[in-house]
């Protein structure tokens, strides 16, 4: 684009110079803001239509997707504070348990013996004798079956005295005098929120079954439920609280406007435990809470009561936890994620074929090395091989990083993710210092995943089981 000619101030009469001054200013934040838009949407394209040797992996293209949402969120973060002005990538997966024929041991078998219709041999001579056999097995799925539980509780009482009847006490159930039982109301919350099957098709399901059930009946069933269990995620959120390095991460959420006929967009935060890779004796946990927006207040309120570690993604609103302002407790120390760091240097290498990007992502490499030969051991076995091995390699993509910044144009592509790498190099150094830190974040993005897929809309002050 050809640059536009420069202005001689000095032709515009005073009064209206600093005006002009005002405009050229906001033309110029918006011509960046425009670039910076123009580049996001180059990489959404790249990562849906490269070339099948430069796609993303399913995990890749995810990290993509939150680091556009990121760089979103920032830049209409800063469109509001102008109009304002103005106005006034892993852990390794366990391999699944495998027989032959890929069916679980743990299955029960029902055995269907199919005998000759004789066993008399052809010849005459006798009764034929079993040699062996051959064995083949196929899956078989018995549909859900619904059945009626009825409680019997039968009365009793004395023929000669009149002191009464005798009965045993109704026994309480989540819904009194409803229909549904504990089990029920399991398998509605279960199909909704592990396996994204919303209410109106679970209603569908229980007519082909004979019952019908209207969506309303069911949302009924899930929301005395969500009563009933928000003092075990209250309870949760608080032991989790009580851990010496947390993950959180946060995805969108679709929330319905009354009153407008459309959406907006609401948030679900999870604050999650896994000390496995390091042999930690606390079990793995993760709680979720939802907010009406991104705001780092969000998480500062969450966060209330915790004063451990911190894994996090680059999203500058968690930024207000590490000041001596933060609500709730002292400053939180936060470890950021290599695997967006790595994501970042990624996108250039698939778009440019940069040689600088693919030495970032070399460098990298050997980071997720080192990490590879030391799962599983202690924190304190795992933090003197980071010292020994990784902490030089570090250090060295340190010095290599200030190298290239100096350089390349901040504005340029590569620079911008440079730059990125640049102001998050405190957090990212964390790992280096804590046995118990993990090199990434990504137990969590693989913990709010599935949510992010599978979320229906839900209503602001109500909540997401009225769907």
């Amino acid at each position: 684009m050809q640059a536009a000619p420069a202005i001689d101030l000095s032709a515009i009469p005073a009064a209206q110079r600093a005006a002009v001054l005002a405009l050229m200013e906001t033309v110029a934040a918006l011509t960046e803001i425009t670039r910076r838009q123009e580049h996001l949407i180059a990489e959404l394209n790249h990562s849906l239509h490269g070339k099948r040797s430069e796609k993303l992996s399913e995990d890749e293209r995810q990290l993509a997707f939150e680091d556009l949402s990121i760089a979103l969120a920032e830049v209409e973060a800063e469109k509001e504070t102008r109009a304002a002005r103005a106005g006034d990538d892993g852990a390794a997966k366990p391999t699944p348990k495998r027989t032959i024929g890929n069916l679980p041991v743990t299955l029960p078998r029902i055995e269907e013996v199919i005998e000759p219709d004789s066993l008399i041999c052809p010849c005459g001579c006798g009764v034929l004798h079993k040699i062996g056999e051959d064995r083949s097995e196929r899956l078989d799925i018995v549909p859900a079956q619904l059945r009626v539980i009825v409680t019997v509780r039968p009365k009793y009482a004395c023929r000669t005295c009149t002191d009464g009847v005798t009965q045993a006490p109704a026994p309480s159930h989540l819904i009194m005098g409803g229909l549904p039982t504990e089990a029920t109301i399991a398998h509605v919350l279960v199909s909704k929120y592990a396996d994204h099957l919303p209410l109106y098709r679970q209603s569908q399901i229980l007519a082909r079954a004979g019952l019908d059930l209207h969506r309303a009946v069911l949302a009924d069933w899930v929301g005395k439920a969500a009563f009933h269990l928000k003092p075990v995620v209250d309870r949760l959120a608080e032991h989790l609280k009580q851990s010496g390095k947390l993950f959180m991460d946060e995805t969108t959420a679709p929330v319905l406007d009354p009153g407008r006929g459309t959406t907006k967009t609401g948030y679900l935060w999870a604050l999650a435990r896994d000390d496995r890779p390091w042999g930690g004796e606390d079990p793995p946990g993760v709680v979720y809470f939802y907010a009406p927006g991104r705001a780092g207040e969000n998480a500062e309120t969450f966060l209330i009561g915790f004063d451990g570690i911190l894994q996090i993604d680059g999203y500058t609103g968690y930024n207000r936890l590490t000041k001596p302002s933060r609500k709730g407790g002292a400053p939180i120390r936060v470890a950021h994620c290599w695997a967006h760091a790595r994501r970042k240097l990624k996108e250039v290498f698939d778009r440019d074929g940069s040689d600088i990007a693919a030495e970032g992502l070399r460098r990298i490499a050997e980071f997720y090395a080192v990490e590879a030969d030391i799962r599983g051991i202690s924190p304190g076995q795992r933090l003197s091989a980071r010292q020994a091995r990784t902490a030089p390699l570090v250090a060295a993509f340190g010095d290599w990083l200030q190298a290239q910044r100096r350089k390349i144009s901040a504005k340029s592509r590569l620079g911008e993710k440079l730059t990125y790498i640049h102001n998050h190099w405190d957090g990212l150094q964390t790992f280096l210092i804590d046995g118990r830190v993990e090199i990434d974040s990504n137990r969590v993005e693989n913990l709010i995943r599935p949510i992010a897929v599978g979320w229906s809309l839900c209503t602001p002050f109500v909540s997401a089981w009225k769907h």
